[in-house]
């Protein structure tokens, strides 16, 4: 039997298969599906991150010292924008809000790269940067409407409905005991607060813009939510709280 001479095939060294073109366009159409996802979900990110910053939670930093020994400054907080909207604001909630109108000076635009302006546009958007932080205050409510509030009693405290009020939460200069250096008598009229910022001395609230168009007090309008948390620095980490023993009884001295 004669073997039957079998033809070699001569293959180039270094060469390989060509892919198919089927292959190609299947590869080509899994990077454009990923990166269309990718897009789908910065895009869905995005706007969750703005609905939740619209009307539930928003950052906002601590420009002044008005509120120590609460909040220092430059701390990062976080505020609940449900209050006053679907919860009811209560005495001893720390409050920011906006200028009712003559409380702070004159704002000058703060010059920015375009680049950075534009990554802080979009870190305001969805809640992570403050950028109109100085546009609002932060104080604490020690009034609500139809309360009466005076300083100082003998003891040097405040009283809000005939109720003295042991505020643990004041920073005073060494050596005073009132709560205030200066005296006053109000009842917070209807739909406005009653503002005061823990440090006591060095606080430009409601006792000092009566000549403002408010007159010291501020609508509850204003009101953009109730600081919950200090987020930044994580040294500084921790609940705001409210104190609700210091105004216990006060609502019920009020009916």
């Amino acid at each position: 039997m004669t073997e039957e001479a079998v033809p070699m095939r001569r293959i180039r060294v270094g060469s390989r298969p060509s892919a198919h073109p089927g292959q190609k366009k299947t590869k080509k159409q899994s990077v454009l599906l990923f990166i269309r996802d990718l897009i789908i979900i910065f895009i869905v990110a995005l706007l969750i991150s703005f609905l939740i910053k619209t009307f539930l939670v928003r950052s906002f930093y601590i420009p002044s010292g008005s509120m120590k020994n609460t909040l220092q400054e430059y701390d990062r907080i976080i505020v609940n924008q449900l209050e006053p909207r679907f919860m009811p604001i209560e005495h001893g909630d720390v409050i920011v809000f906006r200028d009712p109108g003559g409380w702070l000076p004159p704002q000058q635009a703060v010059e920015q790269n375009p680049l950075v302006a534009s990554i802080d546009w979009v870190m305001s958007i969805v809640g992570l940067s403050a950028s109109d932080s100085n546009d609002h205050l932060i104080k604490r409510v020690i009034g609500l409407p139809g309360d009466h509030v005076v300083c100082c009693n003998a003891l040097g405290q405040m009283s809000v409905n005939d109720v003295p009020l042991a505020e643990p939460y004041v920073l005073l200069p060494e050596g005073e005991t009132a709560v205030s250096k200066d005296s006053f008598d109000v009842v917070i009229p209807a739909d406005s607060l009653w503002m005061m910022g823990d440090n006591r001395y060095n606080s430009k609230d409601s006792r000092y813009n009566g000549e403002t168009p408010g007159q010291g007090f501020v609508p509850v309008d204003n009101v953009v939510g109730r600081a919950i948390v200090i987020s930044w620095p994580l040294a500084r980490w921790s609940w705001l709280d409210d104190y609700p023993e210091v105004f216990r009884g006060v609502e019920d001295a009020a009916r």
